[in-house]
């Protein structure tokens, strides 16, 4: 309370010394001041900290929402290039020739053209042992009876060695040398092609590159495609770089190391899902730009495929009510229509069989398929 002429000369009440009091809210100590400036000041940087770190993330969020935005150009709708990826039971024994028919009746009017059936995992070592794929001929033969014209590619792969002590790994050229073995005798048994998927494999990574010229040579000779899945491409310059620092688990590719692989493959198919997208419009935006950052850097002489997720589950990196078929064709045809809409060797892969539901299907059917 600031004085007045009445007031002033005059002896101060016990109610003005409580209102004084309650007024001061500041320490008397001044070591407590002290303390409580530098409390604000951490306070301050935190906040700072959290803003640094959070604004370029809302901002590549926002920017993924109005990449979601806009209509498609008329015919982005499939090339007849498609895949779906299919699980083990076909080629062990539990599956039947009524199963096979069955499968071809699915994929009759759709665009799918090649099968990747999973004929491992590879060994540690490289090699494959027959016995992963006992009923791999009759399968074969059983598809190229009812689906003429599907290609059945054995999908082989195997955990890397590159964040833990367990794996393959690559930078042992006997194990590359096994890989290519174990890759002339699957074909042997009469696959229509060779398709990996190491995981998790580095962005750089030379002795990957190695391994498919390698393998690419085997491939040629015997007149079948070579063909990879692929990571994801940084959604943001280096992102693989922080995420790796951060994570220890880099999981983007660049750009440029994406467009490495695609030119040594004859087909390449994007894992364009497990985004961490939390909503379809985002997850849609997402697929857009991978889109568009794959189509940049593939040959045009190379087939390019962009995942879809036929498969519902709810963990870390994926949210099934986020990562929809719906979102992801979207996704597909307005970065094919924003890049080049006219790209003849191009298609999506349905991951996978055994997941699927129908609705994933006429998802799949109705907006791609047209």
């Amino acid at each position: 309370m600031e004085p007045t002429a009445e007031t002033a000369g005059q002896p101060v009440t016990e109610e003005e010394t409580a209102a004084e009091t309650r007024t001061y809210t500041g320490p008397r100590d001044p070591a407590a001041a002290r303390k409580a400036k530098r409390r604000r000041r951490l306070r301050r940087a935190a906040l700072a900290l959290v803003l640094v770190l959070l604004l370029p993330v809302l901002a590549a969020e926002l920017a993924l929402r109005l990449n979601y935005n806009g209509d498609p150009a008329a015919g982005t709708h499939t090339r007849n290039r498609d895949a779906i990826w299919l699980g083990h039971a076909w080629v062990d024994g539990r599956r039947t020739d009524a199963d096979v028919t069955a499968l071809a009746h699915r994929l009759k009017d759709t665009g799918i053209r090649d099968l990747y059936v999973h004929a491992g995992p590879l060994e540690h070592d490289g090699t494959l042992p027959k016995s992963a794929y006992p009923r791999a001929r009759w399968f074969i033969a059983a598809v190229h009876r009812a689906a003429p014209g599907i290609r059945v590619q054995a999908w082989l792969g195997d955990v890397l060695a590159s964040e833990g002590p367990d794996g393959l790994r690559l930078e042992r050229s006997a194990t590359r040398a096994a890989v290519v073995t174990s890759t002339r005798q699957i074909l042997a048994t009469g696959f229509d092609g060779a398709h990996f998927d190491l995981e998790p494999l580095h962005s750089g990574d030379r002795d990957y590159l190695a391994l498919l010229d390698a393998l690419h040579k085997v491939t040629a000779a015997a007149g079948v495609p070579l063909s990879v899945a692929a990571h994801q491409i940084d959604p943001l310059p280096a992102f693989h770089s922080i995420w790796g620092t951060l994570t220890g688990h880099p999981k983007w590719w660049s750009q440029a190391y994406f467009g490495q692989v695609a030119r040594r493959v004859d087909q390449i198919a994007v894992m364009s899902y497990d985004t961490m997208q939390p909503l379809q419009s985002l997850y849609g935006g997402y697929v857009a730009q991978q889109t568009s950052l794959a189509l940049e850097v593939t040959p045009r002489s190379t087939d390019l495929l962009m995942g879809l997720p036929f498969y519902h589950e709810n963990r870390f990196g994926h949210w099934a009510h986020a990562e929809t078929v719906p979102a992801a064709v979207h996704g597909v045809r307005l970065g094919l229509s924003r890049t080049d809409a006219g790209r003849a060797n191009f298609g999506v892969a349905l991951y996978v069989d055994f997941a699927a539901t129908e609705g994933d299907w006429t998802a799949y059917r109705e907006g791609w398929v047209g």
